[in-house]
């Protein structure tokens, strides 16, 4: 598989010369690949727009006929026309069109196993984020951490007919892919029956971004698993709710402050903020079924904001927020690697008697792009302790942790600390203890960043109020 990703890969640094990005290249790949396995699967596409048509074309010729194909293809309804809605070709020297298209016709994709597809594609899209970097972390979550949180969560669409799993910001599809490679291992490859399989390849699967590029990636990204996903384009935060509600959702929000000064008018929202990473809490907690569990990535200032311990208290009145996993330094290396995270899993219906805290960050070293890499080895401990129950309900012992790192903290002890997880840790940093131990520079700055983005959301709460008029918003802003 790998010489497959690094074959089209390596082309990719020939048309950098011809002006197409690491982002723009995935996505002409995504057009081709497609055309290239409706052609083998002999799927009717609208006349002159098959492989066969574009693959005989040279020349100027290559060029007017991809962009043609591309706008028809982007009116057509269904799968197709999500894909190539908005569609347009980089490519400004046909040679260089033609080298792509020469490529991937060497291979007969669909003759390839489901995982492989799914291999080649997800592989191009790391190397994607990891050569560009800047901005391509926002997209990709580590596959080895989706792994983990499916294994814990068991997204399992066979429990009734209705079941749905969300990623209400899912990026490039890697959690509603993660779920469905789950369910296929959980059923010896896919061995459903008749009516079960279409509905979970048609119905089961769905997810929301804000941006279009990274959508029409996660649809293709599950065509290429032969799933057909309900992916909509739009703002899971800004948008009034829509009424959907869903049995799972596991998803990564953005990380950061961009685009985050307003305060999103939503009547379901009991908390008022600008915090992007506590409204899309928020927003979980709207779209989970009752009796729904939901895993969620978020940075450190998610647990200790301004708002954070408001949110959270709703969180604990309204969901059992059974666990919290702090995940290693670095763990979204090379893409954000000073920005310290963590996962909270958490059950809508009941509220929180118990908080398992598993601290998988302190004296753990450093993940790194090459030296250092995050494994399956970095959570094996956790999810020994977590337990089979996808709920959190498993009998849970301290001594399930050889190193002390899994603490039970009650409702009571998390209510004294105004509802701030981040205050509830146990382990002493030995690090700190030796000067050549301590963290990198980045980490250093990034903790500085993320105490004076919570000084900054304090204080513009506080102006908010003001600004709102001398009456009781002032009495409150004093």
């Amino acid at each position: 598989m790998s010489d497959v990703v690094n074959k089209l890969w390596g082309f990719c640094h020939t048309l950098r010369n011809d002006g197409i990005d690491y982002g723009d290249y995935i996505e002409q790949i995504t057009y081709l690949l497609f055309l290239k396995m409706a052609h083998e699967r002999e799927i009717d596409l609208p006349k002159g727009c098959d492989w066969a048509a574009l693959s005989a074309k040279s020349g100027t010729d290559l060029l007017d006929g991809y962009s043609e194909i591309l706008r028809t293809l982007g009116k057509q309804r269904g799968i197709i026309g999500d894909i190539y809605s908005g569609a347009l070709s980089h490519f400004r020297e046909p040679v260089n069109l033609k080298k792509l298209i020469s490529l991937i016709d060497e291979t007969q994709w669909t003759e390839l196993d489901v995982d492989v597809k799914g291999a080649a594609f997800e592989g191009l899209l790391e190397k994607s984020a990891s050569e560009g970097k800047k901005g391509a972390g926002q997209y990709f979550t580590p596959r080895v951490l989706i792994q983990t949180i499916c294994r814990l969560v068991k997204p399992d669409p066979r429990l009734h007919e209705e079941f749905t799993i969300c990623d209400p910001a899912c990026g490039t599809g890697g959690f509603l892919v993660c779920a469905f490679e789950w369910l296929l291992e959980n059923t010896k490859g896919g061995a459903l029956e008749r009516d079960s399989a279409k509905r979970i390849r048609t119905a089961t699967y769905h997810g929301k971004d804000l941006v279009a590029r990274p959508r029409r990636l996660a649809l293709m990204n599950l065509y290429l698993h032969n799933i057909e996903p309900h992916i909509e384009l739009g703002d899971s935060i800004y948008e009034v709710d829509n009424g959907k509600r869903y049995d799972v959702i596991l998803t990564n929000p953005p990380f950061g402050t961009k685009g985050a000064n307003q305060v999103p008018e939503r009547d379901d929202f009991v908390i008022s903020t600008s915090n992007k990473q506590l409204n899309f809490i928020q927003h979980v907690m709207t779209i989970l079924k009752q009796g729904g569990r939901a895993a969620v990535v978020v940075p450190d200032n998610c647990l200790f904001a301004d708002q954070a311990g408001e949110v959270f208290k709703i969180l604990t009145e309204e969901c059992d927020l059974h666990t919290v996993l702090r995940l290693p330094n670095g763990t979204f290396s090379p893409y954000s690697p000073g920005t310290k995270t963590n996962v909270i899993f958490f059950t809508k219906g009941r509220p929180t008697e118990t908080v398992w805290i598993y601290d998988g960050r302190t004296n753990v070293a450093g993940i790194t792009k090459k030296d250092r890499q995050l494994t399956a080895t970095h959570f094996a401990e956790f999810e020994k302790c977590y337990g089979p129950d996808p709920l959190g309900r498993s009998p849970r012992k301290i001594e399930d942790s050889a190193e002390d790192r899994w603490r039970a903290f009650s409702i009571s002890q998390v209510k004294e600390r105004d509802y701030k997880l981040d205050s509830l840790k146990w382990l002493r940093d030995e690090n700190l203890d030796d000067a050549d131990g301590l963290p990198e520079p980045e980490e250093l700055a990034a903790d500085a960043i993320g105490q004076l983005e919570a000084a900054i959301e304090e204080l513009s709460s506080v102006l908010a109020l003001l600004e709102n008029g001398n009456g009781e918003n002032a009495e409150a802003a004093k």
